[in-house]
């Protein structure tokens, strides 16, 4: 005879009701029940469920399938349970029982906290700290060694057949459970246990990206789905993938000595490097008539894409001493009149090696490609004191502080390549009527088209969801809506999500808001200081381009093409040897005035945005020319994608060059310059030539990246040769 019917259910079950729909509260309690008992489609019935009471039966599990969603709490006291993963179903729990049960163990404890996600109180203990630190910063240790068990000891063939996959991955879980030790002895069996898991998931990532999944537009984008990316922008000598045309230079990169496993000195000085065979090129933009292959960013790399392997951790600054210099002062053609901000003068403060391979100082190869300034709190992006700068390049993220040179925070991930990040400001709720508190925390992306989610302040890498299949490009925040995000990536695509915010608990939910389609990988993402949320400029391999991007009013469309595309005069001059449409810079510097590069042209230049943009679009190409205002004198070089920056507090425009040099203009007022010759920089600062005692200068690399506090107070630039250079402005006395 069946021990539990619905008669019974509906007996003791409460509010009294004729529907097992209806009912929140059960007392199932000493009734002598096994797992037989509970009969799992019965019971799936009561979906508004919110109490369960099953203490004092013989239960040594609870049925897989039984599915409650609305359960928050269950007494499990006085069972004999020794299988605790049968309770992942109940994903609602908040609150659980388990005193004595003679065969749990603090391993079982731990598993119980890792597959209730919303467990707050265990055994009339809160363990939110507990369960946070196991579900995140352990578990992010666990993913770190994992990666490193499959480097070291497994590859994956680019022919496989799927016995030999499954063999493979066999031996590869075996040996994670075997190599990978972490935490006390006390909870071996937990550890063990969790790292399966996660080896299983691991390796999914490698093998799941070559098959073709069907793209899906999702309002929660918490996947953990990998797939395959390209590693990046800059080009590969493979005649199969671009064709080489006469105009393309070549350049060659210093690769890394062989790593050594020694920990990082304290300080070091660095020497040049000198070119081997395991040279990587870099050249130029390809023209559209190329093939559609995608660009390479960074050393060329053959590996698979990997499951990010993420943990932060503070780390000891690799420092570089520098010998002081002056600054060199070119003179400008023409006097510009300072009529309300003075030239500032920047000394170098640190070059330093943060982003090595294996902390190793003979890495010279990394390259750096992003960097920013925490946003001051209150801040529009535009005033506010900040020392703090995100860097990113190679498997790594750093925080570091400027003026003292430190590495506040370091994030990794293994089989990442980082090219883009971002910061913001959102809202963390704390529950029982309190206020919410302001939170800066970083975005970031690369090759992988995962988006990172990083609180900084509390070492946490809380979240991650997928914005593209392909590599991402670029990420933006929108400075006045903080939690509106751009991700641009190498299908062609800005996407414009709302983050939201946070809860104590970390939990968040993204939704995909707009997708707007380019006719090439963006570079760069800019948007109007005043009125951020009206339209997006995007700088792309072909051109630069306008979205409007507002929601409402009657444009409820979610999908969407340029509004228009703006030309420049240089484009005139092209031909068969010259593509000038390459933007690879760009930046507002007022509301009305914007700062632009084309590949090649060795000038900026300054165009009116309200004028452009009022103007009437050619129907047939829906392009404007924009509306020059100056030039601006800049470096002759063949290298792409060395992106300018913008300090609208202190009226700046700064970009670098590929000698280490970076190019400062001081634009008080246009009005006194003539725009038919090109404005000089106000100053050059040279490279400041950091030496490694006994070995030599390092020569100037080419600086991808530039980024300045609000008040110019310090300027950090990236090198494509794993140097992270900190300029301090000097105040006179």
């Amino acid at each position: 005879m069946e021990k539990i019917t619905e008669n019974i259910l509906l007996e003791k079950g409460s509010p009294k009701t004729n529907k097992l729909e209806q009912i929140k509260t059960l007392n199932l309690s000493k009734l002598g029940l096994k797992l037989q008992d509970l009969p799992v489609k019965l019971l799936s019935r009561l979906r508004s469920l919110e109490r369960l009471d099953l203490s004092g039966n013989c239960l040594q599990e609870l049925p897989k399938a039984m599915v409650m969603p609305v359960l928050g709490f269950l007494d499990l006291s006085d069972n004999q349970m020794e299988d605790v993963t049968t309770l992942e179903s109940l994903c609602s729990l908040e609150e659980l029982k388990m005193e004595n049960n003679p065969y749990i163990t603090v391993s079982d404890n731990y598993k119980v906290m890792v597959l209730l996600p919303n467990l707050r109180i265990y055994n009339g203990k809160d363990v939110s700290t507990t369960a946070n630190h196991l579900r995140y910063v352990y578990t992010e240790n666990l993913r770190t060694r994992i990666a490193a068990v499959w480097e070291k000891s497994f590859s994956l063939p680019d022919s496989i057949s799927a016995e030999e996959m499954t063999a493979l991955e066999k031996n590869f879980i075996a040996s994670a459970r075997q190599q990978v030790k972490f935490g006390p002895s006390s909870v071996r069996d937990f550890t063990k246990w969790r790292v399966e898991i996660l080896a299983k998931e691991y390796f999914s990532s490698l093998t799941e990206p070559k098959e073709e999944l069907e793209h899906k537009d999702s309002s929660s984008t918490e996947e953990r789905r990998d797939v395959s990316a390209p590693s990046k922008r800059k080009r590969a000598a493979s005649a199969a993938s671009v064709g080489v045309t006469p105009r393309k230079k070549l350049r060659t990169d210093s690769s890394a000595s062989s790593l050594k496993d020694d920990p990082p000195k304290p300080s070091v000085r660095l020497r040049p490097q000198t070119p081997t065979q395991d040279n990587t090129v870099r050249m130029s933009p390809r023209k559209r008539s190329q093939p559609l292959s995608t660009p390479t960013r960074g050393k060329r790399s053959a590996e698979k894409t990997r499951r990010a392997s993420a943990v932060l951790q503070t780390t000891e600054e690799v420092s570089v001493k520098v010998e002081e210099q002056r600054d060199a002062h070119i003179p400008p053609t023409k006097k510009t009149h300072m009529e309300t901000k003075q030239p500032v003068h920047l000394k170098p403060l640190h070059v330093l090696q943060c982003h090595s391979k294996q902390d190793s100082s003979e890495d010279f190869s990394t390259q750096l490609w992003a960097c920013a300034f925490q946003p001051p709190p209150d801040s529009n992006d535009v005033g506010g004191e900040s020392r703090l700068v995100a860097t990113c390049g190679g498997d790594s993220l750093c925080v570091i502080d400027c003026e003292t040179g430190m590495v506040m925070k370091k994030y990794k991930v293994a089989g990442e390549n980082f090219f883009a990040l971002a910061w913001s400001t959102i809202l963390m709720s704390r529950g029982s009527n309190a206020p919410a508190q302001p939170c800066s925390i970083l975005a970031a992306g690369g090759k992988r088209g995962l988006v990172k989610l990083i609180h900084p302040r509390n070492n946490l890498a809380y979240g991650e969801f997928r914005a593209s299949r392909k590599s991402l490009s670029v990420l933006r925040f929108n400075h006045q809506q903080r939690s509106f995000l751009f991700t641009g990536s190498y299908d062609n695509k800005i996407v414009m999500w709302d983050i939201g915010g946070v809860n104590s608990q970390y939990k968040y939910k993204v939704v995909q808001l707009l997708v707007l389609e380019t006719s090439a990988t963006p570079l760069h993402v800019c948007l109007p200081l005043t009125s951020p949320s009206s339209h997006v400029l995007t700088a792309c391999e072909d051109g630069l381009q306008c979205y409007n991007t507002q929601l409402g009013n009657n444009n409820n469309t979610t999908k969407r093409s340029k509004e228009m595309e703006i030309t420049f005069p240089i484009y005139k001059k092209e031909d068969k040897d010259h593509d000038y449409h390459t933007v690879d810079g760009l930046s507002f510097l007022t509301e009305d005035i914007v700062a632009s590069k084309n590949y090649m042209h060795g000038s900026i230049y300054l165009w009116n945005w309200t004028q452009t943009k009022a103007q009437r679009p050619n129907k047939k190409t829906r392009s404007v020319c924009a509306v020059v205002l100056a030039e601006l004198q800049w470096a002759k070089t063949d290298i792409p994608y060395l992106a300018l920056n913008t300090c609208p507090n202190q009226a700046y425009i700064v970009c670098g060059d590929d000698k280490g040099r970076l190019w400062m203009y001081l634009i008080n007022s246009l009005s006194s310059f003539q725009t038919e010759t090109p404005i000089q920089p106000t100053e050059v600062l040279e490279w400041p030539t950091p030496v490694r005692k006994g070995v030599g200068e390092v020569e100037g690399p080419s600086i991808n990246c530039v980024a300045m506090d609000p008040e110019l107070n310090f300027l950090v630039a990236l090198s494509d040769k794993n140097m992270v250079i900190v300029w301090k402005r000097e105040r006179s006395t």
